[in-house]
Parts: structure tokens; C-alpha cells; sequence
């Protein structure tokens, strides 16, 4: 009796100690990855280059350029979105203004696929009405499709989501408008 409990345990034991350094490992992500430094922490996105190669390249070549570091957050409603992409929120003296611009070149394709829907910590790009329009600014979901506003965008079907946050949640979820984004880094 004694020698199939032993058994029984190496069994359950044996192959938990040989996926020990698999085990917790987070999935290498398929798209490429930001890392946004901010004033309340740090927190990744994964960008979906599959469904949406243009906007992602679009994306990445503002991160190269630096276009995001020193931008505010310009936008929160509760339970619903975070946002931040507009120049004009590196002067507070233009705050009435924040929100309305870009970078100044559009990406000119709508690329919404019904693969990635919005969840909590959908990243997407917003427009003023045309998703063609869309450029620099994007959204943050901060809860659910069983949220009102986020069960709106989802019915809409008119907003890109290019990518999810897989790290630092917490940290999006504390982001409030003006906080700064120091940095954004492609990992």
C-alpha cells in the first residue's frame, strides 16, 4: 500500500518538476510589444499585426519616432475607457483642445475584425465617426462587454482593436487625465 502511494505522488510530482521552467512562463506573444512607461507604472501591449498590419505598422512608426513620450492621458470615463495620442497634450495651456488631434497622417484603412472583439484591456483606435480616419489616439477598455458604453463600441463595429494589454492592467486602471506617458518602448 505504502509503495502505490509513492507511486501515485512521483507521478504527480515527477512531471510538475519537469515543467517547472514552463510552468507560470507567460506565451510568447504572436505581434510585436510596447511597453508603456507612465507616471502610475509600467504596462505591455501585444499589437495584433495579423488583423491590423497597417494600423500596427502605423503605430510602431510613431513609437520609433518617440510621437508618444511626454503625451497626457486626455481622456477617462469610468468603467469604460482611457485614452491618450493627441501632440497637444504636452501643453496644459491647451487642454480645452486636447483630444482633437493627431499625429497628422491618418491611416486610411478601416481594419476591424470581428476576431478580436473589445474585452477588458482592448487597445483600438479611436475617430472622430470614419475608423479610415483613425491615427494616433488610442483607447484603453477598462472593463467588459457586460459594461453599457463597451457593449455600444462592440454593436458599433467601427473601432479597431490592434492590440490587448498583457501586463500592467493595474496600471492602466489607475491612469487618470493629465498623467503622463514617459515613454513607449517596442520589446
Amino acid at each position: 500500500m505504502r509503495l502505490l502511494a509513492y507511486m501515485i505522488a512521483a507521478l504527480l510530482i515527477f512531471p510538475l518538476a519537469g515543467s517547472a521552467g514552463q510552468r507560470g512562463a507567460a506565451p510568447k506573444p504572436a505581434g510585436p510589444v510596447l511597453v508603456f512607461q507612465t507616471v502610475k507604472g509600467t504596462f505591455e501591449v501585444e499589437l495584433f499585426s495579423n488583423e491590423a498590419p497597417k494600423s500596427v505598422q502605423h503605430i510602431l512608426a510613431l513609437v520609433k519616432k518617440r510621437f508618444y513620450n511626454g503625451l497626457r492621458v486626455h481622456r477617462r470615463v469610468e468603467r469604460f475607457v482611457v485614452q491618450f495620442g493627441d501632440p497637444q497634450t504636452r501643453d496644459m495651456s491647451r487642454k480645452a483642445l486636447w483630444g482633437t488631434q493627431g499625429s497628422g497622417t491618418p491611416i486610411g484603412v478601416s481594419e476591424v475584425s470581428p476576431k478580436r472583439p473589445h474585452r477588458v484591456g482592448s487597445v483600438a483606435l479611436a475617430h472622430s465617426g470614419d475608423p479610415r480616419g483613425a491615427d494616433s489616439q488610442l483607447y484603453i477598455t477598462l472593463s467588459g462587454l457586460e459594461e453599457p458604453n463597451v457593449a455600444n463600441i462592440q454593436r458599433m463595429g467601427t473601432f479597431a482593436v490592434i492590440g490587448q494589454v498583457i501586463g500592467g492592467m493595474d496600471v492602466v486602471q489607475k491612469l487618470q487625465v493629465p498623467d503622463v506617458i514617459r515613454q513607449v518602448t517596442v520589446k
